[in-house]
């Protein structure tokens, strides 16, 4: 069991992916984490071994697959945990967004995808999620998110007591400003720290990225924001903080009470 921490440093790894070239995106990861030896936690972006839809060229990965099999190895060589999404066939064969938490000691918790992104045809081609996922790590409770999730504000409410809630992207540059919108909007009425982290580039449909990676505080305020240029930043994340917010303005109680129907 991990020692439990009221600091957390976590890395933002804001890449330009390969089109379709899981070993060649696993290869440049690893060098983008090597410029942050002293996190806790990395964070890639979304389907990272192949852009977004970029699996319909092969057959797609399997959960036990070389993808994890690196996140362990990686996340046991940094003594950090590892997390970002991917696409990977479950054990009935459908295709999944999968997002994968990887601890040190080779632990995984995962979490798919549940707002497939209809309009670029994402659901299409997998299958959709049905229950969020708090994944545990140093003490922190850490909520899991992909992408479409994050418009979608009744799912990411925090009715769960996450600390921490991350959302991996590959957003596009025309909706940009929404990105950040709704970025701080879930860390203000969560209070919550919030964590985003996009792709930058251009993917092998033509689409561009802006990066503009982020974290934000429970109070809605950004603690760093990236550009569009590949980078790997650390960001340290102060639970007690958290907590100092959370009595002074004790709003989580007052929300509304709800259930999702499947």
């Amino acid at each position: 069991m991990a020692e439990s921490t009221d600091v957390l440093r976590a890395a933002l790894v804001q890449a330009e992916l390969r089109w379709q070239a899981p070993g060649a995106n696993r290869d440049h990861l690893s060098r983008l984490m090597d410029r942050s030896s002293s996190a806790d936690l990395y964070v890639l972006p979304e389907t990272f071994t192949t852009g977004f839809l970029g699996d319909a060229a092969g057959e797609v990965e399997s959960f036990d697959g070389p993808t994890l099999a690196w996140m362990r190895e990686q996340a046991g060589d940094r003594s950090a945990a590892i997390m970002g999404s991917l696409a990977l066939s479950d054990e009935q064969g459908r295709r999944r967004n999968r997002m994968v938490f990887v601890r040190p000691d080779g632990e995984v918790t995962w979490y798919d995808k549940r707002h497939l992104f209809a309009f670029g045809g994402e659901d299409d081609r997998y299958t959709a999620g049905t229950k969020p996922v708090v994944a545990e790590w140093r003490g922190w409770r850490i909520d899991l998110q992909i992408c479409y999730d994050l418009r979608f504000p009744v799912w990411c409410r925090n009715t769960r007591d996450f600390d921490l809630q991350v959302f991996v992207a590959n957003w596009p540059s025309p909706r940009v400003e929404a990105w950040r919108l709704l970025l701080r909007a879930r860390a203000l009425e969560n209070q919550a720290f919030v964590l985003g982290v996009n792709r930058t580039g251009a993917d092998g449909n033509g689409v561009a990225y802006p990066g503009r990676s982020s974290a934000w505080d429970g109070g809605g305020d950004c603690l760093v924001e990236l550009d569009d240029q590949e980078a790997t930043h650390t960001v340290r994340l102060n639970r007690a903080e958290l907590r100092a917010l959370r009595e002074k303005l004790p709003f989580l109680g007052d929300a509304d009470r709800f259930a999702i129907e499947s």
